[in-house]
């Protein structure tokens, strides 16, 4: 890979792994030397994504929640770097000793009411239903939806089909708060039984909380089991489980 000089010198010495957990459009390589650092680049060709706006949102948060450090961006050519810290810790897919998972899904939870309860008041970054919804539009026009990806209860249907769904779901008063954006298991970090950062935080930003929930109770299904749901939602704090957000939010991300 030709690299802009700037970085090459950051990161001499370096070995490098690619990453090939999650479905994100950038390329992460993992880098091990003086300290262990991430690695993500992305063909700016991409109509809809930009790791620039990732960057904005992590030095954002740099003094709100454990986050990865920004070493670097740039835009060269055709391509976006950014390098980045890396958190001390697994991500919470990869503890799956029964034995373990209470307490993992204890730190889930926690993680989530940590990032609930940042203040919002001057928070740039809006992902409300509205915005959403328009980018889920665009997405489906440009023919960038990944159809075979879909859950399972929705295989076979097109992204059309989903989207006149989508827009015809009866409207909901929107519980906002900071959200993740893609609050799955693998973008947690725990260490020690606790949660201790977040990444790929390209979607964060003013939500619904059922934004976050409802990626997480469909995380916590795929990889624990759906009997795990309810300690989850009990550590949460949840007094009414909505559901119809939950199918909602799970339906919205088909486009994403």
């Amino acid at each position: 890979m030709n690299l802009p000089i700037s970085i090459e010198e950051l990161i001499q010495g370096y070995s490098w792994e690619q990453n090939t957990i999650g479905l994100s459009s950038s390329n992460v390589y993992q880098l091990r030397g003086e300290r262990t650092l991430f690695l993500k680049t992305q063909d700016r060709k991409h109509p809809f994504e930009s790791l620039y706006d990732e960057k904005q949102k992590l030095e954002w948060l740099a003094d709100k929640l454990p986050v990865p450090n920004v070493l670097f961006y740039e835009q060269a050519g055709q391509t976006e770097y950014l390098l980045m810290t890396a958190l001390p810790g697994l991500d919470a897919s990869r503890i799956t000793e029964p034995t373990q998972l209470p307490t993992i899904i204890q730190a889930y939870a926690d993680g989530l009411k940590q990032l609930h309860q940042i203040d919002i008041w001057d928070c740039p970054f809006n992902e409300q239903n509205h915005i959403k919804v328009k980018k889920a539009e665009e997405h489906v026009k440009a023919g960038i939806v990944d159809e075979d990806d879909f859950d399972q209860i929705r295989l076979g249907k097109s992204s059309e089909e989903l989207l006149e769904e989508l827009k015809m779901f009866p409207p909901f008063e929107e519980d906002l708060v900071f959200t993740h954006g893609d609050y799955c298991l693998p973008n947690i970090i725990i260490k020690d039984g606790a949660c201790q950062g977040f990444i790929d935080l390209g979607r964060a930003g003013i939500a619904d909380r059922y934004q976050d929930i409802a990626l997480a109770v469909r995380s916590i299904t795929h990889n624990f089991g759906s009997e795990w749901v309810s300690t989850f939602v009990t550590h949460y704090g949840l007094t009414e489980f909505e559901q119809n957000k939950v199918f909602y939010y799970q339906l919205l991300d088909e486009f994403f």
